[in-house]
């Protein structure tokens, strides 16, 4: 966890127990009438709790979110009635990145259930923001391109207000799928979060995943007995088959699917002494080649196996020189405070340094948030607003990829065959789903139990455009 997450966190919690004892108090005060009362207010006090402020959002929903998006046009619009009509001087082939700059404000419904602005009249969608959402918002108009231009886009509030004055945001970007692609994937499963319809849509892709994903194994544990080192290894083998099977599943050949079996968590440390051999924290293994044999390439590692930073870094150096892709797609540095995403991202950088092969595009993704836990709000199959962000000072391009309702269901079948996304939710989770469903309207989908189904399988793909260096050494 970052150091930025780690404050939001300590924030939040803090003010949680400054809440729970202001509670305690006064449901003490209350035994003073009747003894009954205090366990019968904390049950309410705790279903309420469950069901509508249980989320875990480190910002104030009233707050604007503050974006330097490198638009290539900006239009100002006047939803009159809620239709939006294409300004003329405006033209759209529909394969640009649309977004609109709105203006929400929740009613006083929309801060116990989920606000929302429906969109109508062209790809029918859904797009849900904070509960309390008050300020500048940003809707994906992706695939809504032919509507909009025909005047018949139409926009309504559920438990929110849209205020009539918006802006339109046309992003034109050359195509990133007409080329080869690689996925840098911190961990089996992050090149599926993000990027299944984009790998299963491009010219060629490679998909290169850094670690096993062998830690956090109780699952494995309590359901065959293993001791810690025994399910570390199954976890870690189960995963690395998954980081080679899965991609088949979009036609990606297994020959260009590479694992290679750094440990999980272990990143930062092999950052911070790129030389030194970094051992796994639950499988008592220092050599990377176990978790390596189901791969079809051979890399110069093999020799020995050492999981070090210099040679995680020569990796990607290696692959990116025999796979020469057009575009790679990897973690974003800002937005995904993961530590291993992070790193992920920082080696890749540094294995761009003297490589003799150059991307012409980087495009990043952000399967984890800073600020909120939650994001993409909504329900699965629905549309994917930008997330919040409030650093005006740091220039975004955002490019969205329409994923179709066929492409969805692939999408989940592939999340579904991942093993750490296969084990049923905690007790404590599936009591507050069952809450949350009852009382405030959330629904979770059936085809997997894991929050990542609700977040990942949805109407779009959201990208940022990274910046490209050449940074190959001078011959």
């Amino acid at each position: 966890m970052s150091a930025n997450k780690q404050q939001l966190l300590k924030r939040h919690r803090k003010r949680k127990r400054v809440i729970l004892l202001v509670l305690l108090v006064a449901l003490l005060l209350t035994a003073l009438w009747a003894w009954w009362l205090p366990p019968v207010l904390a049950l309410v006090l705790w279903v309420a709790h469950e069901a509508w402020f249980s989320d875990h959002l480190f910002y104030v929903p009233g707050s604007d979110y503050q974006y330097d998006l490198q638009a290539s046009e900006r239009h100002a619009l006047h939803g009159l009635g809620g239709v939006l009509a294409l300004p003329k001087d405006c033209q759209l082939d529909g394969n640009e990145t649309l977004l609109l700059r709105v203006n929400l404000r929740a009613g006083w419904l929309g801060r116990l259930l989920d606000p929302a602005v429906r969109i109508e009249g062209g790809v029918a969608d859904c797009q849900t923001f904070e509960r309390g959402v008050r300020g500048v918002r940003y809707l994906n108009l992706g695939g809504q391109a032919e509507a909009l231009g025909a005047g018949r886009l139409r926009l309504s509030g559920r438990h929110c207000r849209v205020a009539p004055e918006m802006e339109l945001l046309v992003l034109r970007h050359t195509d990133y799928l007409a080329g080869s692609l690689m996925v840098i994937a911190p961990h089996a499963d992050d090149a599926e979060l993000a990027a299944f319809a984009a790998y299963a849509q491009a010219k060629s892709s490679w998909i290169v995943t850094l670690t096993a994903g062998e830690i956090e194994n109780a699952y494995y544990r309590e359901t065959f007995g293993l001791d810690l080192v025994e399910a570390a290894r199954l976890k870690g083998e189960l995963r690395s088959w998954d980081s080679i099977a899965v991609p088949r599943w979009a036609g990606v050949p297994s020959q260009q699917c590479v694992q290679l079996g750094y440990f999980c968590m272990q990143l930062p440390a092999m950052q911070a002494e790129p030389e030194t051999p970094v051992a796994s924290r639950e499988a008592d293994l220092a050599d990377t080649r176990p978790f390596r044999r189901f791969n079809e390439v051979a890399l110069r590692s093999d020799a020995d196996g050492r999981p070090t930073w210099h040679n995680m870094v020569q990796d990607l150096r290696e692959l990116i020189e025999r796979a020469r892709p057009a575009t790679i797609v990897m973690p974003h540095p800002t937005l995904d405070p993961h530590p291993d995403h992070v790193c992920a991202h920082d080696a890749l950088q540094q294995a761009l340094q003297g490589a003799s092969w150059q991307p012409q595009n980087l495009l990043l993704y952000a399967n984890h948030l800073h600020d909120n836990d939650r994001w993409p709000m909504g329900d699965a199959g629905t549309g994917v607003p930008l997330p919040p962000f409030f650093d005006a000072g740091l220039p975004m391009r955002p490019w969205v990829l329409g994923v179709g309702e066929q492409q969805q269901r692939q999408k989940a079948i592939a999340l579904g065959m991942m093993h750490d996304l296969q084990p049923a939710a905690p007790f404590k989770r599936r009591v507050r789903r069952f809450l949350q469903r009852c009382l405030a309207g959330r629904r979770w989908p059936a085809f997997g139990d894991n929050e990542f189904f609700r977040k990942a399988v949805r109407r779009h793909e959201l990208l940022w455009v990274g910046t490209v260096i050449d940074k190959r050494e001078p011959r």
